[in-house]
């Protein structure tokens, strides 16, 4: 690496993509030695610089970050790094990468894409039997779709076993207002978090402050504690849930933080 090597584009990508990139190729050798935030040159918000030198997106962007608990969020990712630059161990910058690159340029796109997942929610789906699986559904969904739909004046439409039910359409024009106004970064939290869970319902439930990271992240798996508690844990599947936890977690971050 050379001494402009800061002022190049890491390639940490978006939410997932560098996690399996990293998996192809040789990671990258830690190059920089001391990891800052120092305030944008241009604008509000704040750089993070390598050895005093900015750091950029994949696109060759300043990483420009206007909240500055998330900055210093994506500074410790940095410091954190050792030998080697490990995207899949960065999920803030990727994140934040995400948001710049990304949802910068295409906001009306990211927000049909979570409007599309309100259309067939984890949380609208139940299922039919076992009893006792109904019943935990119901105790633990029921109060969060119910707050979430007196927060934006929608009514969804619950449906039993697997067969698509598709939401009317004022309900879809209703998500869509409630992801209104939110910044760059936020949308994309809020997308990644619907990604994770498959859940627009619980991304907006915690978007506007109705339940915390925790009861998100429980309620998204309550099928699945169901099955491990029936049939013990799968060791695969554990590992993959603690990766997106990891990145649901960064997405948490992000919207908790104030610019």
């Amino acid at each position: 690496m050379t001494d402009n090597d800061a002022d190049q584009p890491i390639s940490t990508g978006g939410p997932k993509g560098p996690i399996k990139d990293s998996l192809r190729q040789p990671l990258p050798k830690r190059f920089y030695k001391d990891v800052t935030r120092a305030p944008a040159r241009t604008g509000a918000g704040f750089e993070i610089h390598l050895d005093g030198r900015p750091l950029r997106t994949p696109l060759k962007r300043i990483l420009v970050i206007a909240e500055p608990a998330f900055a210093d969020l994506v500074v410790e990712e940095w410091r954190a790094q050792a030998t080697v630059i490990d995207p899949a161990a960065m999920p803030a910058t990727r994140l934040a990468n995400s948001a710049i690159d990304t949802v910068a340029d295409n906001r009306a796109a990211v927000a049909e894409e979570i409007v599309a997942y309100a259309g067939s929610d984890l949380l609208c789906y139940r299922a039919a039997n076992p009893s006792g699986l109904v019943a935990r559904q119901s105790e633990v969904w029921d109060p969060i779709l119910k707050v979430v739909e007196e927060t934006i004046g929608a009514r969804f439409i619950r449906a039993e076993g697997i067969v698509h039910t598709p939401q009317p359409d004022a309900v879809s024009k209703k998500v869509a207002v409630a992801i209104e106004g939110l910044s760059d970064l936020q949308l994309a939290a809020a997308q990644l978090i619907t990604t994770l869970t498959g859940s627009a319902i619980l991304a907006i439930a915690h978007v506007r402050g109705l339940i915390d990271a925790d009861a998100v992240w429980s309620a998204a798996h309550l099928d699945e504690d169901w099955q491990i508690a029936l049939w013990g844990p799968d060791e695969e599947a554990a590992a993959r849930r603690a990766v997106h936890e990891r990145d649901f977690r960064a997405a948490a971050a992000a919207l908790a933080a104030k610019a």
